[in-house]
């Protein structure tokens, strides 16, 4: 079996999606990059019952080579990302308040610091619909120089170099989401609109992020925490 211990790990991570809120029912999916190959989780399938030998193999055209099912609705937004960037893992979810505000702005008000994280302003890709090229061209343009963006009226994608870190982004920007939506509520309420953070402050906050972490001692567990505090 190709790819058995990134198959491995898609389960893993696929199987805390609904439990953590980051999707309802079978909504979406998840993928990793080993040089020419990509492993990807199956479109409409149960989490509870997806296994290793259930994740799709496909080559970066999107053949598939491995997986009895059809892999997720949206690989050519994952390959997209794949055959126009280096990132190996691609995150991509329904998480409530991310699909709320996306409906809302064409970019996250920067209200906290921990935007940085992206890289930058975190942009909201015009609407198109699933699993087309034209949603697939939004996502990626809307991620040039990012981590992340929001899908209008959709969701989230975040990338990384580790499925542990594009995941870990995302729960960051689903946090970011609901931090902006309380803040513009509780605003509204009182008349004022929520402080955001000035362009140069974000800028060192990124300079700053840029040589903050640390690496935990060899036997003490994965570590993912990139902005722990």
């Amino acid at each position: 079996m190709r790819l058995a211990n990134e198959r491995a790990e898609l389960v893993r991570f696929a199987q805390r999606l609904r439990p953590e809120g980051l999707v309802v029912g079978t909504s979406g999916n998840l993928s990793v990059r080993v040089g020419d190959l990509v492993a990807a989780t199956p479109s409409g399938l149960d989490y509870d019952v997806l296994t290793p030998e259930l994740i799709c193999v496909t080559d970066l055209h999107g053949e598939q080579l491995e997986g009895e099912l059809d892999p997720t609705s949206e690989m050519p937004l994952h390959l997209s990302v794949y055959n126009t960037t280096d990132h190996t893992s691609v995150v991509h979810t329904h998480a409530t308040a991310a699909a709320v505000a996306s409906t809302l702005v064409d970019e996250l008000p920067v209200v906290h610091y921990l935007t940085a994280l992206f890289g930058g302003p975190v942009r909201v890709a015009p609407y198109a619909t699933y699993g087309t090229p034209e949603l697939a061209a939004s996502v990626t343009e809307a991620l040039k120089g990012r981590a992340g963006c929001l899908m209008s009226n959709h969701g989230t994608v975040t990338v990384g170099d580790s499925l542990a870190k594009a995941y870990l982004l995302n729960q960051y920007l689903e946090w970011l989401c609901e931090v902006w939506l309380r803040a513009a509520t509780a605003g509204a309420a009182l008349g004022v609109s929520p402080r955001e953070l000035p362009g140069d402050e974000l800028d060192r906050v990124i300079e700053k992020f840029g040589s903050y972490g640390q690496v935990p001692p060899p036997g003490t567990g994965e570590g993912a925490g990139e902005a722990g505090r």
